[in-house]
């Protein structure tokens, strides 16, 4: 169960480029034990705020606190010591390498001033035992599909960090049952404890994994509310900032799974 304490907050958010400001005043608040989604159209903010989160950008305003302690990380090897790891779409590994080699690149065992290449494979699978995986250790990573890669890049992420981890769509390649072994993952992770992010533009996949949402229009934060307290059709009106007229959002069938669950065609209603 999430704590109602936050585990990751921001406050009066500030990001410009080039004198265009991309974030205006905008909050997030991350508990612990909760999987969180952060929604907006392309162009709100969302993987500008989740890179000023994880220390890829600097911001020009705004506070930031893990576990109530102002943090201030100037990069993403700064956040992931400080507890903040990041996965992305295109999974960051290198499939050139073994699975074991990129589980602890930059931090293998040694032994003698030499890697300690059997601790290592035998450290990697214990680790991805936790999250159900029997794979070998020494085999190169691109002999696995991607959904295999996704949860070693996942388990890299929280080995490395292991408070926060954010996701930027993680599920955007995957067919159903690869998608269901990700979200086995992820709610395993967050009865642990950890509070996770998730970006998707696949709404079907939000009501079904995530707890709370948090929405972004035009680089501002509008909306962040639990998602059994929010119909669909409320949720995807704070997305586009207008009331939906009755064929605004309609069911269409998918050619195949990870398409988009929903349509937006028809008038709309001025807000």
């Amino acid at each position: 169960m999430a704590s109602e304490q936050a585990l990751l907050s921001a406050q009066g958010i500030e990001k410009s480029f080039f004198g265009v400001k991309v974030l205006e005043g905008v909050d997030f608040t991350l508990r612990a034990g909760e999987i969180h989604a952060l929604l907006g159209e392309n162009g709100a903010g969302k993987s500008t705020l989740v890179k000023i989160l994880t220390g890829a950008y600097r911001r020009d305003g705004g506070v930031m606190a893990l576990e109530r302690a102002p943090v201030e990380p100037r990069s993403v090897a700064e956040a992931q010591t400080l507890g903040i790891g990041t996965v992305y779409q295109e999974v960051n590994l290198l499939d050139n390498l073994t699975v074991a080699e990129n589980l602890y690149l930059g931090r293998q065992p040694r032994r003698f001033g030499m890697v300690d290449t059997r601790k290592m494979r035998a450290d990697a699978a214990a680790l991805l035992g936790h999250y159900g995986l029997a794979v070998d250790p020494a085999e190169t990573l691109s002999h696995y599909p991607v959904a295999v890669r996704q949860i070693i890049a996942i388990a890299r992420a929280v080995d490395l960090s292991g408070k926060v981890l954010f996701l930027d769509e993680p599920t955007a390649s995957l067919d159903v049952r690869e998608v269901e072994a990700i979200f086995t993952v992820l709610r395993q992770l967050r009865d642990r404890g950890l509070g996770i992010v998730i970006i998707t533009h696949f709404l079907d996949q939000v009501y079904a994994l995530a707890d709370r949402v948090t929405v972004l229009r035009n680089g501002r934060m509008v909306g962040s509310r639990a998602l059994a307290d929010l119909p669909r059709r409320d949720l995807v009106s704070l997305m586009l900032g207008h009331d939906l007229a009755g064929d605004d959002l309609r069911p269409v069938p998918r050619a195949a799974e990870g398409e988009a669950a929903f349509d937006f065609r028809g008038s709309a209603k001025a807000a």
